[in-house]
């Protein structure tokens, strides 16, 4: 269903994948594997993701190092497979304002210690919309390759991560405003299409 959908829109597939035994399943279903914070160091899957060719989206553990986030990116990279993305969501945190912690700082860093392309989960790592857009557009501006953002058209019902996700109006908002902020460091996002998908 995920597929046909996709396939309809012009779109991409990304699937989390949290066992090695769902790899053969969703190899023709998904474009792009992710594997979730919770998996990060789950070493079994990830070299079986490196033995495949196809890209996988890699988010940080909640409580891992820099260096523990690049090492696991290494284990899915000694088996051949080079299409890595590297994801901030947020790190563990004393506090409680918020459900994660983004560490902004850890783009840049990573971006200067490794090659990997890396996004940053401003959804995840706040937990709330308010934060969500304000963070979006810092990740832009330290160096984030990309966002993961969750987008809802009625976050009320929405079956899991309601209060994390942005209207599609706020979003559109959202996306211009990084465009500004882009350009403005000599940067490029991709162009809005006529459906309005950014």
């Amino acid at each position: 269903m995920l597929r046909d959908a996709a396939d309809a829109h012009g779109l991409k597939v990304v699937s989390e994948v949290m066992a090695v035994e769902q790899i053969p399943v969703m190899l023709d279903l998904v474009d792009l594997f992710q594997v979730g914070a919770r998996n990060m160091q789950n070493y079994a899957l990830l070299a079986e993701l490196g033995a495949i060719r196809k890209p996988v989206l890699l988010k940080r553990g909640m409580s891992a190092t820099i260096e523990e986030w690049l090492m696991a990116a290494e284990y899915i990279l000694a088996g051949g497979n080079t299409q890595v993305i590297l994801c901030e969501r947020g790190i563990r945190s004393f506090d409680t304002q918020t459900r994660n912690l983004l560490d902004l700082s850890s783009i840049p860093v990573v971006k200067r210690l490794s090659h990997l392309p890396v996004i940053a989960d401003p959804s995840h790592g706040t937990g709330f919309r308010d934060y969500v857009a304000p963070l979006a557009r810092a990740s832009v501006a330290v160096g984030a390759d990309g966002l993961l953002i969750e987008v809802h058209g009625d976050p009320d019902r929405a079956m899991s991560d309601g209060p994390q996700s942005l209207y599609p109006d706020q979003f559109t908002t959202l996306m211009r405003r990084c465009r500004i902020i882009a350009t403005t460091l000599g940067r490029r996002i991709a162009p809005e299409r006529d459906d309005g998908v950014s």
